[in-house]
């Protein structure tokens, strides 16, 4: 993965709150995701596709500025995608079933532009691997949705997550793309955001998104290498930078060129 850029906490927004998109630039979130789905009203989505659209244009100072449009076959998504065409850097997609509706996303939008793609379809399910070869770059795990389709009861999301999560993952890996885990959906249980940033950090996932600022700072921490993941990092980048072609070993062990790859993506996410 050449991609280094921390993602470890992706807000969503409603894009017609000006209020709070102001207040988001004075925030520790990673990236901010303008929501001009779920979060916005239907009479309200010419106004939040304006305010998205302009502040795309303006950027966003360090964080990385996403803008999640409607679906293509809803009856905004034509005009939410051209008007952020060549203007939002990053757009991520609902409602993703297959390559076919990524290839389709992609012929609306300038070569350039990142396309984030939300997993929340039981058949897209079914396609990851098509659908990350199709030109995604990120895949974002969309919980709720899914669960709706699948029919789960609520409560009940470890009894199907963990293999969804990892279907996800290992798709967007296999492809060398971003991973995100879906929400936690209760912004008042710290205990239950800490369970589920733990487990997704160890998966190999690369953040998490969130629907609350009061999420981010324990999402950070949990997706941010620990002191002793940097210290052996370290160790292994100056092993393979002054090595000879043989035998490396760093802590009396073997380490081989995926090492090296594990030890730049850690010292990427510590910067």
């Amino acid at each position: 993965m050449s991609d280094f850029r921390p993602r470890r906490s992706a807000l969503f927004l409603p894009a017609s709150n000006a209020r709070a998109i102001e207040k988001a630039r004075g925030l520790a979130a990673d990236v901010v995701i303008l929501d001009l789905e779920d979060a916005v009203a239907p009479e309200a989505k010419g106004e939040a596709r304006a305010a998205a659209v302009a502040a795309a244009g303006e950027g966003f100072g360090e964080r990385e500025l996403v803008v999640r449009a409607n679906a293509i076959d809803s009856q905004w998504g034509a005009d939410d995608l051209a008007a952020l065409n060549g203007v939002a850097t990053t757009i991520l997609v609902p409602k993703v079933r297959n390559a076919d509706d990524v290839a389709l996303y992609r012929s609306r939008l300038v070569a350039d532009t990142a396309l984030w793609v939300m997993i929340e379809t039981c058949e897209a399910l079914g396609r990851l691997q098509g659908i990350a070869k199709a030109g995604a770059t990120a895949l974002v795990l969309g919980v709720n949705d899914l669960a709706l389709e699948l029919g789960a009861r609520p409560g009940a999301e470890q009894a199907w997550l963990t293999p969804v999560q990892t279907m996800v993952l290992a798709a967007a890996r296999s492809r060398g793309l971003v991973a995100l885990d879906g929400v936690c959906n209760d912004f008042t249980d710290d205990t239950r955001l800490q369970t589920e940033c733990d487990a997704a950090a160890a998966m190999g996932y690369d953040g998490k998104s969130l629907i609350h600022p009061r999420q981010i700072d324990i999402c950070n921490a949990a997706f941010s290498p620990s002191a002793d993941e940097v210290a052996w990092a370290t160790k292994v980048r100056d092993a393979f930078a002054g090595g000879d072609g043989g035998v490396i070993q760093v802590g009396g062990k073997m380490v081989e060129a995926l090492h090296l790859a594990q030890a730049e993506r850690i010292l990427g996410m510590a910067r």
